[in-house]
């Protein structure tokens, strides 16, 4: 009788950047939030519940989930996440007892204890607007790259789910050097145009 294969090949699962129900299960069990795992891996809410339940994760109650952030470790490490979501993401504290799964209060002391210090309203409006000026940066950017490449503008938009003139403008933005109107393909070097 021939030997069955328990596990995928090693090779299956470096294809992919993407967590695997495994790496997730270990994360969990070690104490992250299913919001964290959400949070650090970009991939939805349910797609993550999936991938824990593929793993065969037993899931914790959220009482469970307090009771484990009492074991000092798994506090530190939770401690650790919400300063990063706070200081580099602008993340609010509203948003920070969403990931942690507590009271504002709670994740305000938790921000405390990882050495954070609370922002003013307006230090938080400010670091969110960096955020949102450097995310749009990086959008124009790869809008420019698409574009040289010879991505319409139509279908740019319809891909990042933003209007035309947006589009446009994050071109724009970006420095982009336009085609003719109607010509499609990758835009040429200024060398070599006609």
């Amino acid at each position: 009788m021939g030997v069955r294969r328990m596990n995928p090949p090693p090779e299956k699962a470096a294809k992919s950047d993407s967590p695997t129900p495994e790496s997730l299960r270990e994360q969990y069990e070690s104490g992250a939030t299913v919001h964290r795992l959400v949070a650090d891996s970009g991939l939805s809410y349910g797609t993550v519940l999936n991938r824990l339940r593929e793993a065969g994760t037993e899931m914790r109650t959220s009482w469970q989930t307090r009771r484990m952030l009492n074991d000092a470790h798994a506090r530190q490490r939770l401690a650790a996440h919400l300063r990063v979501l706070y200081e580099k993401h602008g993340a609010t504290f509203a948003e920070l007892a969403t990931a942690a799964g507590e009271s504002r209060r709670g994740a305000r002391r938790l921000l405390i204890e990882a050495g954070g210090t609370p922002r003013t309203s307006q230090q938080t409006q400010r670091v969110r607007s960096a955020a949102r000026a450097a995310e749009r940066q990086r959008l124009a950017m790869f809008l420019r790259k698409r574009y040289e490449a010879g991505a319409s503008v139509p279908g740019l938009a319809r891909k990042c789910n933003c209007s035309v003139a947006t589009v446009y403008r994050l071109l724009h933005q970006a420095g982009t050097r336009m085609r003719p109107q109607h010509q499609h393909g990758p835009a040429s070097s200024p060398g070599k145009r006609p």
